[in-house]
């Protein structure tokens, strides 16, 4: 018989690349997911890892394994959820992942009344990049994830899970006080081509955004400091060492600092809980699906 835990951390190595990825993913040691990737090869007699310099990646085997295991795991969960709704009861536990803005602004006060309301539900939260967030729903490694997605910068989404839109969040552009544009009430992209931006790393969806925000300029924003916390930006303007484009979901208060709104286009994003169409079923995940889309975000 499979051991389907052992499954599941190979699909894990599978979609993380590595026996390390994986242990981080799943919360193991990376020396438990070797041992369940073992004790997989042990019970269905063929290898399923192979290693190629310093890192493995699967065989044949293992790679049909994951396909059909994948299924069958699917098949599995939505029996679980099934039986769970005929039950009525909105109980277990239930792994939710988000961003950060996300985990401060809406996640934290939203799952505080939801465990409130179900004591006999438990539920872990993970903080993620919107990508890791989707990859780990649809390799069942998280129940439900809160993603974010700007304007018409896509993320892609498997068609095994499903999506629903639960807010709209707004980035202003924060200035020091003793700027310019302070004084203004909103400015567009022609206003700022000169501007010294602190924006996220280069490859996030934010910076993807700040970028096409520039599109009717002919030019590229000028990045005069990079950081990955919006709270470090605050700061950065704070000091007068340039301005940024801060989403007002989680953002904290604006001491020392002014916020412009920003015009074509408005700086507007999604915010969006996906989870896998198996789960449909879930009286947890049905749960707080309707906590996050009756939530309110100012």
């Amino acid at each position: 018989m499979i051991d389907l835990t052992a499954l599941t951390a190979l699909r894990a190595v599978a979609t993380h690349g590595s026996v390390v990825g994986a242990a981080d993913a799943l919360g193991f040691t990376p020396s438990a997911v070797s041992q369940q990737v073992k004790r997989l090869e042990k019970q269905t007699g063929v290898p399923l890892l192979e290693r190629v310099g310093r890192g493995v990646m699967l065989t044949g085997h293992g790679r049909h394994l994951v396909d059909d295991g994948g299924r069958l795991l699917a098949d599995l969960e939505r029996l679980e959820a099934g039986l769970h709704r005929q039950a009525g009861a909105v109980s277990g536990h239930l792994r939710l992942t988000t961003f950060s803005t996300a985990m401060r602004g809406l996640i934290a006060p939203v799952v505080r009344d939801l465990l409130a309301t179900h004591p006999d539900l438990t539920v872990t939260l993970t903080e993620r990049e919107p990508w890791d967030t989707v990859d780990l729903v649809a390799t069942g490694q998280t129940d439900v994830g809160v993603v974010h997605r700007w304007g018409d910068v896509a993320i892609a989404v498997p068609d095994h899970l499903a999506t629903i839109l639960v807010a709209q969040d707004v980035a202003d552009v924060i200035v020091h006080p003793a700027h310019p544009l302070a004084a203004r009430e909103r400015v567009t992209p022609a206003d700022l081509v000169d501007e010294g931006w602190i924006a996220t790393p280069e490859g996030t969806i934010c910076r993807q955004w700040l970028n096409r925000m520039y599109d009717g300029t002919g030019r590229l924003p000028r990045i005069a400091h990079t950081a990955m916390e919006f709270d470090s930006h605050l700061a950065l303007v704070r000091a007068g060492l340039g301005i940024a484009l801060v989403p007002r979901l989680g953002r904290q208060p604006l001491d020392g600092v002014v916020a412009v709104r920003a015009h074509d286009p408005v700086p507007t994003r999604d915010v969006v809980a996906v989870h896998r169409r198996s789960m449909a079923d879930s009286p947890a995940v049905s749960a707080v699906l309707a906590a996050l889309a009756t939530s309110v975000v100012e």
